[in-house]
């Protein structure tokens, strides 16, 4: 007599869920941890190594080596490939290291130099994480076949019943969410953040020295990866030849007050370093024009906004993006999000309302959406212009 053949999907729906949500055991569980060689995704790829999952490591080489070994304190440096390569090794799971320098070089540096030229104070870190991370490395992860890629970001993702979430980390000072709004749903389906519940960095270097990695007390990266010290100028001078050309610092009504050495030197909200003290009350720059080569300055409350126009939206909530949405905004990292009222004007247009004005607003910073209530993250876009009101 035959017996019938068992029906695996039956055994699938009856295996238990584990930590990364597939129903399979972790050893049937591939995972692709995308390691910078800082302690957060160490950490990562060794919980879950330890979990028994398949993990493969792979770090991004994103520019030179030569440049990268002089810079301590910056991800994906020479260091931090080497750093990456030593946890895989003590661990005992696959490494691998990607040269992505073409592909950050095109995706994200000259962006960040252009976006400067144009008077705007961009955020390289989210266009690596949307064009670089979370599309041309996730590809990868899936062409190793992996069931999910997870990286060391503080931030938390829950499954809802449209889907995958992103919510706010636990830990209010390590929340990386303003710098992960651009994540669409399907690299959210996809995506794994095991650090998103802890408490505090504390706990993420006590794993670390529970684990034995040697990064244990690295400390945090604080600049950008590719920014020497944190000299913007330098660098777009040195993409962008003649971008430091001098001008006139001018008031609002165009009456010259000095000169400057640069557009590229000045961001918006900035007052000192201006060098035109001596004038009465405090002048903090409200606009810079490229064109014109010139840096507009005025009192305090000239930088007031209250309606901010974003584009090339990203929404991830479960409702429509259309007519009037009550939500948090935040219109810069440092800062908390906002009561404000959410207006669709396109289909990935949109002007924001803050309740309250804030200052400081700048074109090609990011303005993200949260739930007007509770922890979830709902998009957002990049800031146009500036209006006041």
């Amino acid at each position: 007599m035959t017996m019938p053949a068992p029906d695996l999907r039956e055994a699938a729906r009856d295996m238990p869920v584990n930590s990364l949500g597939f129903r399979k055991s972790p050893a049937q569980t591939r995972v692709v941890v995308a390691m910078s060689g800082g302690v957060d995704s160490s950490v990562v790829a060794a919980m879950l190594a330890a979990q028994g999952y398949d993990v493969i490591g792979v770090t991004l080489q994103l520019y030179d080596h030569g440049a990268a070994l002089a810079k301590k304190g910056a991800c994906c440096a020479g260091q931090d490939i080497h750093d990456a390569r030593r946890v895989a090794e003590r661990i005992g799971f696959p490494h691998y290291v990607l040269d992505y320098e073409n592909k950050f070089r095109e995706s994200v540096i000259e962006e960040f130099a252009d976006a400067y030229l144009a008077g705007a104070t961009p955020v390289p870190c989210i266009r690596c994480n949307e064009r670089v991370k979370f599309r041309d490395l996730l590809q990868t992860a899936r062409e190793l076949d992996a069931d999910c890629m997870a990286t060391g970001h503080y931030i938390r993702r829950r499954d809802g019943i449209g889907g995958a979430e992103l919510h706010m980390a636990a830990d209010a000072n390590r929340d990386q969410s303003y710098f992960l709004f651009s994540t669409t749903q399907e690299q959210l389906d996809f995506l794994r953040f095991p650090l998103g519940g802890l408490e505090s960095k504390a706990e993420t270097r006590a794993l670390a020295a529970q684990y034995g990695l040697a990064v244990a007390d690295k400390p945090d990266s604080q600049d950008i990866c590719f920014v020497p010290n944190g000299d913007y100028a330098s660098v777009i001078e040195k993409l962008r030849p003649g971008a430091a050309d001098p001008g006139d610092i001018v008031d609002r009504d165009g009456n010259v007050l000095g000169r400057h050495r640069g557009v590229i030197h000045y961001t918006i909200g900035q007052r000192r370093g201006l060098g035109i003290g001596g004038l009465g009350e405090p002048l903090y720059v409200t606009r810079l024009d490229p064109e014109k080569r010139q840096v507009i300055v005025g009192p305090k409350e000239a930088l007031a906004t209250k309606i901010v126009p974003v584009t090339e939206v990203n929404w991830l909530g479960s409702e429509p993006f259309e007519g009037e949405i009550a939500i948090n905004a935040r219109i810069r990292s440092t800062r908390p999000p906002r009561p404000a009222i959410l207006r669709a004007t396109g289909e990935r247009r949109a002007e924001v309302e803050l309740l309250d004005p804030e200052q400081g607003v700048s074109p090609g910073q990011a303005c993200v959406f949260y739930a007007s209530e509770g922890t979830r993250v709902l998009g957002g876009g990049w800031i146009s212009h500036r209006r006041g009101g």
